[in-house]
């Protein structure tokens, strides 16, 4: 940093006074989200160091979120030497949320109010790499607990701000898988050097951090297929830059409810764990029709039933038999309607079943939105199951047209014996 003071030939007042000081940190921050580092992070922090982030968010009096992505400090019993503190207001006469050292991370950390003080203090020796920690304030954060929900990115439909990191954390209860629907996006478009999404952008990770394994990131005028998560939960995050805003996102999600589907060469067995859908009567999951609801047996819905019965139908796929039916749960409240829907199919030579969520909870936009290859192969299904009934005609045609043949064979030869 260069400081320059110039003077012209004229006019001259007292001047100014100013002091400076290495490794300044600390300081007031607002907004929607921001990031937060010890001082010369990632290399060593100094020693007798003292600093304090007084964050405020932006979204009214909603709390803030703060989630440290590293941390490594000088540890000790009682944290007595190197140590971040966390306090539920600005300053430190707040109530103390947590005080910590050494390597392991932070728990993710959520204020009463919309402030909240970090306080990072290092003695005499033995110093760490520090921490990275991001904040997160009203509609850029969120963990959704819920079956199901929806949520968008800040301001939508009107244009995001700019230089955000934006978390939200789907948690559902075990067993659970989350799938999430987009139902519109548009970000900044991709780079023209590198052909990726390099400036604004979003993305989904399977599990709770960022650690996880990445489900997919998007950027630009896009319609992803719906994306799955492989545990119960999803982390969706946004990133914007300092330039070009558009208009974001609105995505909506969905449980996976639990469940093991299997079959024979003639029935389905379907079993859900009751605690998946402690709130539901048994005749709100049934298969097909509702006469066929799931029995309460021990801890599990059952349901057990024949191909001929329940709805079910045979059709082909990709040149393979199988037996279709719909399991209907139902979570509608009042006049509200609120029915998820699971095709479950079976291929009865191979005795193999599977299992997809195929509505939501509103099934006319989420069809929308689903994977176009899904309904290419049910189309493709009928159109073959199309094909084999009429094989089927033209067979009989064909056997008829050589019985005819042969009775006209028998009157010709015995009218020629006649003669």
């Amino acid at each position: 940093m260069a400081v320059v003071f110039r003077s012209d030939r004229h006019v001259a007042k007292h001047g100014f006074a100013a002091a400076y000081r290495k490794d300044a940190c600390g300081g007031q921050l607002t907004g929607l989200s921001g990031e937060i580092t010890s001082p010369r992070y990632p290399e060593s922090y100094p020693n007798d160091a003292e600093c304090r982030w007084s964050i405020r968010g932006a979204g009214g009096d909603g709390p803030l979120t703060l989630v440290f992505t590293d941390f490594q400090v000088e540890g000790g019993q009682g944290c007595g030497f190197d140590y971040v503190a966390l306090f539920d207001g600005p300053t430190t006469a707040a109530p103390c949320l947590g005080r910590y050292c050494g390597s392991t991370h932070p728990p993710r950390t959520v204020s009463s109010a919309p402030h909240l003080l970090v306080l990072f203090k290092s003695d005499f020796n033995i110093g760490g790499r520090g921490f990275k920690a991001h904040f997160y304030s009203g509609e850029c954060q969120e963990v959704f607990t819920a079956i199901k929900g929806n949520f968008s990115s800040p301001r939508y439909p009107n244009f995001y701000p700019n230089n955000l990191k934006c978390q939200w954390s789907i948690q559902l209860p075990p067993g659970y898988r989350v799938k999430v629907f987009f139902l519109d996006m548009e970000l900044e478009g991709r780079s023209s050097l590198t052909g990726g999404c390099d400036y604004d952008h979003l993305a989904a990770f399977d599990g709770g951090a960022e650690n996880g394994s990445l489900l997919g990131r998007w950027c630009g005028w896009e319609s992803p297929a719906p994306v799955t998560s492989r545990r119960n939960q999803l982390l969706l995050v946004l990133h914007t830059d300092r330039n070009t805003a558009k208009r974001g996102f609105s995505v909506t999600y969905v449980g996976v409810v639990p469940m093991n589907v299997s079959c024979t060469r003639t029935d389905f067995h379907i079993q859900i764990p009751v605690q998946s859908l402690a709130q539901l009567e048994r005749n709100r999951i049934y298969l097909g029709t509702p006469s066929c609801a799931a029995q309460v047996v021990g801890g599990n819905f059952k349901i057990h039933t024949r191909f001929d019965t329940c709805g079910t139908e045979s059709q082909k796929r990709n040149n393979t038999s199988v037996i279709v039916s719909t399991l209907y749960i139902d979570f509608s409240v009042g006049d509200r309607e609120d029915v998820h829907q699971y095709e479950v199919q079976c291929e009865p030579k191979r005795k193999e079943a599977s299992v997809t969520l195929i509505a939501g909870p509103d099934p006319s936009r989420l069809s929308q939105a689903e994977n176009p290859v899904d309904a290419k192969q049910q189309d493709g299904g009928a159109m073959d199951a199309h094909e084999i009934k009429s094989q089927d005609t033209s067979d009989i045609v064909f056997i008829s047209i050589c019985i005819l043949a042969g009775l006209l064979m028998v009157i010709a030869v015995v009218g020629l014996v006649l003669l």
